[in-house]
């Protein structure tokens, strides 16, 4: 077998963890990202019969059963990961209906998942429903969205509209727009549940005063979602005190949508 140490979704997961961490995002042990993976990529570096330990999820999943995902641990520090991948990070296999995950590889220090496992799997298993293709969920916390909650509306079309006429891009990027929670207790199924049903319309969920959840096919879509969310977040804070001389129209919105043929969420725009 191959030296997972080498395995593209390895590699590419510790350098997303290393870039979230040096854009701020990811400060301590804040954050988390899980990625799910096909039961032949795994079985290329490692024996997926071999069940090192059996962690309890604290939920059940039915439909993520036979599953395999790899993820952040709690408590660990996204800074770290680059140093020791194998003792932040961990392969498992979700098992008996989601309430138990087999570990693979990895936590060797004898750490388990993050706390937001639960949201993690129940927002894997919502946007499943919408994209098949959906792979990886990501959470961590942008300083200027996380800013942007405690200034701005929480109303999602309104805080969508903010940050859409911030930058050009940002309606290509996120068409589907913003989803908002109000603060909630984090680590809860609560919580994940809650995020799970946002995330059926939106690729992007805010908590309040706390974060960020982005969905993708792969890592660099989910991370250059939150990438350009946060942006359009960081010129609204720079700009939200002084007069609105200009910003992008609804007119001009639509000749975006007509450009880069996507179609914002309905009813967003007039």
């Amino acid at each position: 077998m191959k030296d997972i140490m080498t395995a593209p979704f390895l590699v590419e997961m510790i350098r997303t963890c290393t870039n979230m961490y040096n854009h701020g995002w990811d400060e301590r042990n804040g954050g988390n990202i899980s990625l799910m993976l096909d039961e032949s990529e795994v079985a290329e570096y490692g024996d997926v019969k071999r069940v090192l330990r059996t962690i309890p999820t604290g939920f059940k999943a039915p439909s993520l059963d036979g599953k395999y995902f790899l993820v952040t641990g709690t408590g660990k520090y996204f800074k770290n990961v680059q140093y020791e991948p194998a003792v932040n990070l961990g392969l498992v296999k979700i098992a008996d209906g989601g309430e138990n995950a087999q570990l693979l590889w990895g936590f060797t220090d004898g750490g388990k998942f993050t706390s937001e496992f639960p949201a993690h799997m129940m927002s894997h298993a919502a946007r499943l429903t919408v994209n098949p293709s959906n792979r990886v969920i990501m959470h961590c916390h942008p300083t200027n969205l996380l800013a942007m909650t405690y200034v701005h509306t929480l109303d999602e079309k309104a805080f969508t509209r903010t940050l859409w006429q911030m930058c050009t891009e940002c309606i290509v990027v996120f068409p589907d727009g913003v989803n908002v929670l109000p603060w909630m207790l984090c680590g809860t199924n609560e919580i994940g549940e809650a995020t799970a049903e946002k995330m059926k319309t939106a690729r992007l969920v805010v908590w309040a005063q706390h974060g960020l959840y982005g969905a993708g096919v792969d890592l660099d879509e989910a991370f250059g979602l939150i990438e350009t969310a946060e942006k359009a977040a960081e010129i609204y804070m720079k700009i939200a005190h002084l007069p609105l001389v200009n910003t992008i129209t609804d007119e001009q919105m639509h000749l975006l949508e007509g450009r880069f043929s996507v179609k914002a969420r309905e009813g967003y725009l007039s």
